[in-house]
């Protein structure tokens, strides 16, 4: 088989104007990683992988484990679980639970969302623990955490109560919130309400304390947290139109700060992106050559229509190339994966799109064949003359 490495220009397969470079937003947080969703593009990330305490941002992985066992059967929404001394004996953010509860999985729920009760995450922990124990449940916490591809997290409790060595990224965060949005939709509106008067008991302790909730902007999670030493963070999300953006801050001075820091990120990945598709799925990017195939060549077309959030001012095109190993031996089949669509928009990640055949090129008759090597060997030696 001949094989050598082709790289096609592919600038001109993309007429379309598109977009300057953005201003890089000029965050307040410590650390912070912003994720345009449908398109998976990075808007931002500031220390976005550096282990730091998340506070109660943790939960969300407490929830996510408990989302799990509800949709394996292993927990109900109206399953009703035990207080232990451990769980009662958490201060901070509570629901005030004591050990003659038994409370609602439900309830619990909406007790680690709305109040952020760091109790309800270890009743949950303890019931779900492989050892009944909430550190045996921060162990499962890790392993999987790890198994979704959260690689900079490590948990010591259920609640992000403070401990040596519990820890997540931003960017950890940031998938951990994706998972919770796209794998269990039907858990996910509660994230957005407000308000939760769990049995009379904390009215002092009953609103949600996402502060972006009530300004219309479309946001609808995920997670505050606060410690002296992790600072005030948030994990959010809003949507506007077709887009979601997904957000995590860290290390805010003040609950103010907080809040005002939010809204701005939310403003600024909807003011200053938008969402434009550039090339439609099908459309042939490049030919490739095909080696003793019945066609001298086949095109590499993406499977789906290839979008790109571009800063919305100025009108550069995006820079691109195909890559591909050919010529490609026949017989080929429609549909393979043989090549990536590589684009560049300025000051935005590079993104990566597979490219597959667009047609069958069966291998070439036998008379067809000798005439491509003799035509091959005729080159060659009017190349050596």
């Amino acid at each position: 088989m001949l094989s050598t490495l082709t790289r096609l220009a592919a600038t001109a397969a993309l007429t379309l104007g598109l977009a300057l470079p953005a201003s890089a937003f000029d965050t307040r947080a410590s650390s912070a990683f912003i994720l345009d969703q449908g398109t998976d593009t990075i808007l931002l990330a500031k220390n976005a992988d550096q282990p730091l305490p998340p506070a109660s941002m943790s939960k969300l992985m407490t929830l996510y484990v408990a989302f799990e066992a509800l949709r394996d059967g292993h927990l109900t929404l109206d399953t009703r679980l035990p207080v232990s001394q451990h769980a009662m004996s958490y201060g901070g953010s509570t629901m005030f639970l004591d050990t003659t509860d038994r409370v609602r999985v439900e309830d619990l729920l909406r007790g680690i969302i709305v109040l952020s009760g760091n109790d309800a995450c270890a009743v949950i922990a303890e019931a779900l623990s492989p050892d009944g124990t909430e550190a045996g449940f921060a162990r499962y916490m890790t392993q999987r955490a790890q198994e979704l591809g959260m690689t900079s997290s490590v948990f010591k409790n259920s609640n992000g109560w403070p401990a040596d060595g519990h820890v997540m990224s931003m960017r950890d965060l940031a998938l951990l919130a994706r998972h919770i949005i796209e794998d269990f939709p039907q858990y996910y509106p509660m994230f957005a309400e407000t308000e939760f008067a769990f049995d009379g008991r904390a009215p002092q302790n009953k609103r949600n304390r996402n502060p972006l909730l009530a300004l219309n902007i479309g946001a609808d999670g995920l997670k505050t947290g606060h410690t002296q030493e992790a600072g005030y963070g948030l994990v959010g999300s809003a949507v506007q139109g077709d887009r979601r953006v997904i957000f995590v801050i860290s290390g805010i001075e003040t609950e103010r700060g907080r809040a005002e820091e939010a809204e701005s990120i939310v403003n600024w990945a909807f003011r200053q992106f938008s969402r434009a598709t550039v090339i439609q799925a099908g459309t042939v990017v490049a030919e490739a050559q095909v080696w003793m195939g019945a066609e001298s060549e086949v095109g590499l077309v993406p499977t789906k229509d290839v979008e790109l959030l571009l800063p919305v001012l100025g009108g550069n095109a995006v820079k691109a190339e195909v890559v591909f190993n050919g010529p490609f031996e026949a017989p080929v089949a429609q549909g393979e994966e043989r090549g990536r669509l590589i684009l560049r928009p300025e000051g935005l990640p590079e993104i990566e799109v597979p490219l597959v055949t667009d047609r069958a090129v069966p291998a070439a008759g036998f008379l067809q064949r000798v005439q491509t090597v003799a035509s091959l060997l005729l080159k060659r030696l009017g190349e050596t003359s």
